[in-house]
């Protein structure tokens, strides 16, 4: 089981690969995410498997309902049931040991912590989401709770690049509109977009200053679920916490 992890004064990001799980053909291995057609006793399995493998206790990992929005929830324990989980788009906690988790094949991850003030966040940002700023919206709820951009480390993990996310002119032309860096080509020449350029540039303007972004494609990587490449596939998952 790979994970790419790194630690900031405290604050744990982890990223995972498609390796090391339960589940069979065509979510194999290691699909984090439900909803995408997996026995959910497997899904359970993943994730019980993937959180002792990054040291976190599975219980107390907090998901989100995605929706490509730009809702935000403060959290401060894990959903109770299911039924609990909202409808929103990022995930902010000042709770130690609580880990935020954001399911992804293709769109971008956005972990976030300024360790100093003890707040961190998980953002899912796809295209819509870029438009709709949801990362923006990530970083205003952690300063309302003490956060200082300027303090905060900002990952982002894999995701499909701009040279491989086609799209027709005119949406590339709407989102360049809201995000002008996200305005990409594809390697064969056409429309494109780039939504990791396009987190990276809106977290620039916000005063984030220490950010990282992973080098992998999801479509072109064999080790990472892809929405665009494969239709019927799992998801990775992106984990941040306080330790």
């Amino acid at each position: 089981m790979r994970n790419d992890t790194a630690t900031t004064g405290g604050a744990h990001f982890a990223f995972t690969d498609r390796w090391g799980g339960v589940s069979a053909a065509p979510y194999e291995e290691r699909n984090l995410g439900g909803a995408v057609g997996d026995r959910a006793a497997d899904l359970l399995a993943n994730r019980k498997l993937t959180a002792e493998a990054l040291g976190i206790d599975a219980g107390r990992v907090v998901w989100m309902n995605q929706v490509h929005g730009s809702d935000v929830a403060v959290v401060t324990a894990p959903w109770e049931t299911d039924a609990d989980i909202p409808p929103v788009d990022a995930l902010v906690t000042a709770e130690r040991g609580l880990a935020l988790a954001v399911l992804t094949a293709d769109c971008v991850p956005v972990l976030l912590a300024d360790p100093a003030a003890g707040i961190v966040a998980a953002a899912h940002a796809g295209r819509p989401g870029l438009v709709a700023g949801v990362v923006p919206a990530a970083v205003a709820a952690m300063t309302e709770l003490g956060a200082d951009p300027a303090r905060i480390t900002a990952r982002t993990g894999p995701a499909v690049c701009g040279r491989c996310y086609e799209v027709p002119g005119e949406m590339r032309e709407d989102v360049s509109a809201a995000v002008p860096e996200a305005h990409a080509e594809t390697s064969w020449g056409t429309p494109a977009v780039d939504v990791a350029a396009g987190v990276h540039a809106q977290l620039a303007r916000l005063g984030v200053r220490d950010l990282h972004r992973s080098p992998v494609c999801t479509r072109e990587s064999a080790d990472h679920y892809s929405y665009r490449r494969d239709r019927t596939t799992g998801r990775l998952a992106g984990y941040v916490w306080l330790g």
